[in-house]
Parts: structure tokens; sequence; C-alpha cells
């Protein structure tokens, strides 16, 4: 495979490029496992890091397929059709409601073991993500990454694992990733100014204050959830009354001929 050149800013999307053209030049079969991530690192010329940037963005769409114990996998088909029925029953509020629990602990046990240089990298990706010319694909990717580095503070491969698997729910239902864009869209806070709060409060190594601070930011989430499904419940009414005034005014045209 060709290999991007290594000053890349962006190295971890060429790495997915490289992957991606790969898997449609049929180099990478649909079910076929890759090779390990350091092998797969080797070959390409990058770090384990910036290939793990590139699996994740592809498993964001669609392409790859995470499997524990055994390996990231080519998708054999997209994902609506692919999942089961059980997957895409977690809606957005369970997924946000898990997060706020879970990572709220993860935040505090975070504040008593994180290093300088993970807080300088939570920096670094709270930038990224308010930057004005990334992609929707590359913020997401750094929120995630931003969650996903304050786990890795706890030293606790299963918190990592378990956060991993929470963040992840949302690309297994179209309906949760649906609603989760939308909320964005209706945020009355930045979210580089939530994610600034909680490096702060990881800063100051107080486990109550990066707890409070994780649990105001998943709390927030949860309520721009509601209110996009308030907006989308008033646009469905506002259609139905639509329709069913053309229905009446139909019926009245058609008595008065």
């Amino acid at each position: 495979m060709p290999t991007p050149a290594a000053n890349s800013p962006r190295l971890y999307q060429q790495i997915a490029a490289t992957i991606e053209r790969a898997i449609a030049e049929g180099r990478y079969q649909p079910g076929q496992r890759l090779a390990s991530e350091r092998d797969l690192a080797e070959e390409l010329g990058v770090s384990r890091p910036t290939l793990r940037r590139a699996v994740i963005a592809l498993e964001m769409r669609g392409l790859l397929e995470s499997r524990q114990g055994s390996g990231v996998y080519v998708r054999r088909t997209t994902v609506a059709t692919s999942l089961p029925t059980r997957d895409l029953d977690i809606g957005a509020f369970d997924q946000a409601e898990a997060r706020r629990l879970f990572e709220g602990e993860v935040a505090a046990l975070a504040a008593t073991l994180i290093t300088d240089e993970e807080l300088a990298y939570l920096e670094s990706l709270v930038v990224e993500m308010n930057n004005e010319n990334a992609t929707k694909e590359q913020s997401e990717l750094a929120d995630r990454q931003f969650h996903t580095t304050i786990a890795r503070a706890t030293r606790n491969s299963a918190v990592v694992r378990v956060v991993e698997n929470t963040w992840d729910l949302r690309y297994k239902s179209p309906l949760c990733m649906q609603l989760l864009e939308r909320a964005r869209d209706v945020r009355r806070r930045p979210l580089n100014d939530e994610h600034q709060d909680i490096v702060e409060s990881l800063r100051t190594r107080d486990p109550k204050a990066a707890r409070a601070a994780m649990q105001a930011h998943l709390g927030g989430l949860i309520e721009n959830l509601l209110l996009t499904a308030e907006l989308q419940e008033m646009e469905q009414t506002r259609a139905r009354l639509a329709a069913k005034r053309e229905q009446i005014e139909r019926r009245a045209a058609s008595a008065n001929t």
C-alpha cells in the first residue's frame, strides 16, 4: 500500500483513505480481518495511535468493525442492514444517561492520576473541536478521543473499554445518530466551553470538581436531547395538522361543487 507523507497535519485521515481505497479495490474483502494493529502500523509507517484514529474514523463511516478479543474486520454489509435489533434499540437518551452515570466517576478517578502530558493532549483536542475548518467527522473524532483519553488516565483497561463501547453505541443506531446530530445544533453553550471546564477541573486534581464538570457536560447533552425531541414532536404535530387541514379543505371544496 502507498504510505502518506509523514509530515501531514492530518495523517490519520490519509491512513483512513489508504485503507478505504484498499477496501474499494478489493485488497481487503468483506468479512476479512485486518493485520494486527502493530503490524498494520508498521506496514503503513505510522504510529499505533495514528492508526487507531484512522480505524475509529472508518468505524464511524461503517466500513470497519472492531470485535473484542478478535481484531478489526471489514464490514460485510452496511450498518443499517447488518446490526441486530437489540443494538438498534439503544436510544440517544439511554446512551447519554449511561455516559453521565459512568463518566462522572471516570473523571473523578482520572483527576487523581492524570499527567500533565495528558492534560496538554486534552487541551489540544479542545482546540481541534473548536477549529472552524474542521469537518464534522474530525470534530466528533476529537470529542471521542477527549473522553477516551480521560478514561485511559484512570489506568484501568476495563474502564477504557466501557467508555469506548458506550460511546460507540451511537454508531450502531441511525435514530440515535440522527437525534444526537440535531441536538448539537440546539446547544445553548458551546461544547468547547464545557470541555474546557472539564480540563480545568482535572487540572486541580479534585475528584469532586471533575465529577461535577463531567456530569454537567453530559447533563447538558440530555437537556439538549429533550429539547430536540420536543422540537421534533412539534414539527410532526404541525405536519399532521397541516395534512388534516388540507383534507378538510378538499372535502369542503368537493361538497360545494
